[in-house]
């Protein structure tokens, strides 16, 4: 695989569905991915990704919190990612990458406790409160095939009806046209 054509799938494409599998060895392909993850995250200005965003099938994340590509010293990379805790309760505005130009508001735990491994195979934990909690749990659910408008509210998911629509006509045609594989879709 060639981590240059990876680009981020729209929903409804299958491998969002996809179940992630733990990174058993941190190569210098996992390390490639990472890296091209993180030009495709900040090229469509976000604050995170994971993996299945890319249709892979690996519990892998890229962070940066201030979303921003020259504050580098903010990135983070988890491999095999847990919440260990969480607390609290709040109501806030969300998006993905996945789901161009979709917001809605979710309720999230305040505060989590992550687990996580680096590009070194080191183990960190990290404590986070309100939006990095929030980026932290919405690409922690993409490893388990969660999304977003699982987590809506029925007015949201009422609200979001049109668009959602919208992605799943858009997902058709590009298949009709070609441009995405039958076989990739059939395989996952």
């Amino acid at each position: 695989m060639m981590p240059s054509s990876l680009k981020i799938v729209k929903y409804p494409h299958p491998a969002l569905r996809q179940k992630a599998q733990p990174v058993q060895a941190i190569t210098d392909e996992v390390r490639r991915v990472a890296a091209r993850m993180f030009e495709l995250m900040y090229e469509h200005e976000g604050l995170g990704l994971a993996a299945p965003q890319v249709a892979l099938p690996w519990q892998l994340i890229v962070l940066n919190f201030t979303a921003d590509p020259d504050k580098r010293d903010n990135e983070l990379v988890a491999i095999n990612p847990v919440i260990v805790e969480s607390k609290g309760s709040v109501v806030g505005r969300e998006g993905c990458l996945s789901f161009p130009g979709l917001y809605q508001n979710v309720r999230r735990a305040k505060t989590v406790k992550v687990q996580a491994y680096d590009l070194q195979g080191r183990l960190y934990e990290m404590v986070c409160h309100d939006l990095p909690a929030r980026v932290w749990q919405h690409e922690i659910d993409h490893l388990h095939g969660i999304l977003f408008i699982d987590r809506m509210g029925s007015l949201g998911r009422e609200r979001s009806a049109r668009e959602l629509q919208q992605f799943i006509a858009e997902f058709e045609a590009d298949k009709k046209k070609g441009l995405i594989s039958a076989d990739l879709v059939a395989q996952l």
